[in-house]
């Protein structure tokens, strides 16, 4: 089984790779059938050097490979028919702008393997970037906190190589006692719990955070059976939320009474209520001032999401009268930081854990058989078809 670790070529550049000079060596010590070629790439956050002085092969050879990993979408012309492809092709909630690209790994009789559809038999995500995100999202939030009130300035986390040295830079700041609240205990919330707890921000619960008043920065942590309460009054829980979040309403507006710092890392699932609406931003009792939207799902959950920024431009004010666009820096605007692709900024790190994790639950299945059907679930297409588990995708494809 050969397998070609591929250039990343969509634009803007992404530096992550699926495997590390290291994973490259961990799965040829442990497979004696695996062979690894790495294509060369001037952006990769590993050099081809780094990869050599390991003693991978590095060309440009990947029409010789069964399997071919990469981490954004391919565009269409690169594509190499009849070839295993891993990546994440955003396309398994139907996005318009993609279509193409399933249409064209059809038509090329492509296998996809989704890495956001690998997952074991409870169906849970074995692979994933999301503590990243979180890594990053909390830092830039705070960044944004202290540039939209003149506190601080912290550097960009692009400019920096790791999340030890991202913590180095939170360290040299110190905050008013404002409260923050966190959404989300996944991987995402988790990530950003990670920085405020390395802050030595202190945690409080719910009732406390609510109820009380701090002479220091404190945080609290939420999930969805904290922000949303069933309609007909009836105590619900979690699990009953993510079965019927039709039957629930946002009971998130308690905390923006009293937040002055928002961090959305929360999983957002369709027919689920917003966390706040364009119309509850308007209130006089909104407090929230700055929002990093971690989990960015436009016109969505949280309102003052109206477009993803970049890396480069990372920040953009929120008018709640007029629900528009201003200059962040403005008294009324609330500072919104919204990046998409958050785990670009520590291209090492995210690229080291996210190829640990690949290592131990994908590449295995590669030679046993698949005896847990790791691969058959993240199989996406086959001869040049929607497998069964990705049927319903069949009118997205035609339409």
């Amino acid at each position: 089984m050969k397998f070609g670790i591929i250039r990343e070529r969509k634009n803007p550049p992404d530096r992550r790779v699926v495997l590390s000079p290291e994973a490259c060596q961990k799965v040829l010590a442990n497979q004696p059938k695996a062979e690894i070629i790495v294509e060369p790439s001037p952006i990769r956050v590993f050099s081809d050097a780094e990869y050599k002085a390991k003693g991978i092969t590095v060309a440009a050879k990947m029409e010789e490979c069964d399997v071919l990993l990469g981490v954004k979408e391919v565009p269409i012309k690169n594509l190499v028919p009849n070839k295993k492809y891993f990546f994440f092709s955003h396309t398994i909630k139907k996005q318009p702008y993609n279509r193409d690209l399933l249409r064209a790994v059809l038509k090329n009789n492509i296998e996809l393997y989704d890495h956001e559809v690998i997952t074991n038999q409870k169906e849970q995500r074995l692979v994933a970037f999301g503590r990243y995100a979180g890594i990053v999202g909390a830092y830039n939030g705070l960044r944004t906190y202290g540039l939209k009130y003149n506190l601080y300035q912290l550097p960009k986390a692009e400019d920096l190589a790791n999340q030890q040295e991202l913590i180095a830079e939170l360290h040299k700041i110190s905050l008013p006692n404002i409260k923050i609240i966190l959404t989300g205990r996944g991987r995402v919330g988790n990530g950003a719990r990670e920085m405020l707890d390395a802050m030595n921000i202190k945690k409080v619960n719910v009732t406390e955070y609510l109820e009380e008043t701090f002479n220091e920065p404190v945080y609290c942590q939420i999930d969805a059976s904290d922000y949303n309460k069933r309609k007909d009054g009836v105590r619900g829980n979690k699990a009953d939320f993510f079965a019927n979040p039709e039957e629930y309403r946002s009971n998130f507006f308690r905390f923006t009474q009293v937040s002055d710092f928002f961090i959305a890392g929360h999983f957002y699932g369709q027919g689920a209520p917003y966390l706040f609406t364009r119309e509850d931003a308007k209130k006089e009792d909104f407090k929230i001032k700055v929002v990093a939207d971690v989990s960015c799902d436009i016109d969505g959950p949280v309102a003052t999401t109206i477009r993803p920024s970049t890396i480069a431009d990372p920040i953009y004010g929120y008018d709640p009268k007029t629900e528009s666009e201003t200059d962040f820096k403005n008294d009324t605007a609330i500072a919104v930081m919204a990046v998409d692709n958050l785990p670009c900024e520590i291209p090492q790190d995210a690229s080291e854990g996210f190829g640990q994790a690949f290592v131990k639950n994908v590449i295995p299945a590669f030679f046993n058989g698949d005896k847990d059907g790791v691969l058959e679930r993240a199989r996406m297409t086959k001869n040049g078809k929607l497998t069964p588990r990705y049927q319903y995708l069949s009118d997205y494809v035609e339409s």
